[in-house]
């Protein structure tokens, strides 16, 4: 007989159902021993079968393990507040350390807080502006068209369309703030 893989499926035929349930169950204990051998650790495991038959392993007794897990499952409900509390504040934490990245992100954006950008950074910032006001651009004659689509207006779609060029470049110019000496000293021509 070939071993070859079967799909994980609820097997039809009851005869094979159940020979396949007691192959697999053996194999199962067999793994749980060797678990509990190699790494030196406590395993139980229950299996019911479907005509309510109780099947069991324990690496020591099932009783113990049974109240040990009880203990523990009630010790970690009893210590879960605190830890809940402890991850509440943590995203917390996470949150305003996001909000003052966006608060300082949208500074920059509105031309405050550039001063100490470095050109690469100010290069970058240029790039998202420009971005931005594409998608602005394309998102108003977007609104336009279906306005007049929804208005029945005459005035052609294709002229809409080239009222606004997506590709030409945005200037912008980034300078220095100016001190109070250069703001009132003549300008040399």
């Amino acid at each position: 007989m070939r071993k070859g893989k079967i799909p994980i499926e609820r097997i039809d035929n009851m005869a094979s159902r159940q020979v396949t349930f007691t192959k697999r169950r053996k194999g199962l204990f067999k793994k749980a021993k060797e678990l509990s051998v190699l790494c030196d650790v406590e395993v139980g495991v229950i299996v019911f079968s479907t005509s309510d038959r109780l099947y069991e392993f324990a690496s020591s007794s099932m009783k113990s393990i049974l109240e040990r897990y009880n203990g523990t499952k009630e010790k970690t409900q009893v210590l879960n507040p605190t830890l809940e509390a402890k991850l509440w504040k943590m995203e917390a934490e996470n949150l305003r350390g996001q909000l003052e990245e966006l608060r300082t992100n949208h500074r920059q954006l509105t031309g405050e807080d550039v001063s100490e950008l470095s050109m690469e950074q100010i290069e970058h910032l240029e790039d998202q502006l420009e971005i931005s006001s594409k998608t602005l651009r394309a998102r108003k004659v977007r609104e336009e068209t279906n306005d007049q689509k929804a208005s029945g207006s005459s005035r052609n779609t294709h002229d809409l369309n080239n009222t606004y060029d997506f590709f030409s470049p945005i200037e912008l110019q980034l300078s220095q703030p100016e001190t109070a000496e250069e703001v009132n000293s003549p300008k040399r021509e």
